[in-house]
């Protein structure tokens, strides 16, 4: 390894200490990302101070997530082009531009995540004359809740549900009268 290390230039030097780091670091974003362990309180907050409203920027420029963004796009474009490109102005500035082209992609793709977003803020009480399937078999008579699948503003949402008459099976649907207490459902066969 000292003797591939040795024979390098300065410039591809320092290009391999970027790209060593801030591929680690992007592993280990990734990483958290998909663990759940991406808060809004941690790494990702803004180097600038106060951006302004999130309302009017959805999305900040000058976050840490972006900066390894950039330098992992700017690192690894100079480490593969820099034997076919003589100029290291030249190469420095096609870095550049993949690294900024690379951050864009990523906040659009942030971007457009975050339109999809729903609020949540569906009630119990939506659900009372929706039809549903059932989803876990309900035992007649209230003696056992089962529970039930129903789309409530366009979102499938699953609750614990009971019924007055007989037994209801997997598959069959209902349809829902009325919350009987906290979050189960009286439901009837239709």
């Amino acid at each position: 390894m000292e003797i591939w290390w040795a024979s390098m230039e300065l410039f591809e030097k320092v290009m391999w200490c970027i790209a060593i780091p801030s591929s680690i670091i992007f592993i280990v974003q990734m990483i958290m990302t998909f663990a759940g362990m991406d808060a809004d309180g941690g790494l990702d907050t803004d180097i600038g101070g106060d951006m302004g409203d999130g309302d009017i920027m959805p999305f900040q420029l000058f976050t840490f997530r972006n900066l390894i963004n950039f330098f992992l796009g700017f690192s690894w474009t100079a480490i593969s082009l820099y034997s076919t490109i003589e100029s290291n102005v030249l190469l420095t500035i096609i870095a550049t531009l993949v690294g900024l082209l690379l951050v864009s992609i990523v906040m659009a793709i942030f971007y457009f995540m975050s339109r999809m977003e729903q609020s949540g803020n569906i009630s119990i009480n939506d659900a009372i004359g929706l039809t549903a399937t059932v989803y876990y078999p309900i035992a007649e008579s209230r003696n056992r809740a089962g529970k039930i699948q129903v789309s409530v503003r366009g979102a499938i949402r699953e609750y614990d549900a009971i019924t007055d008459g007989d037994a209801l099976k997997t598959g069959e649907v209902v349809k829902i009268k009325q919350v009987v207490e906290g979050n189960i459902l009286l439901v009837e066969k239709i």
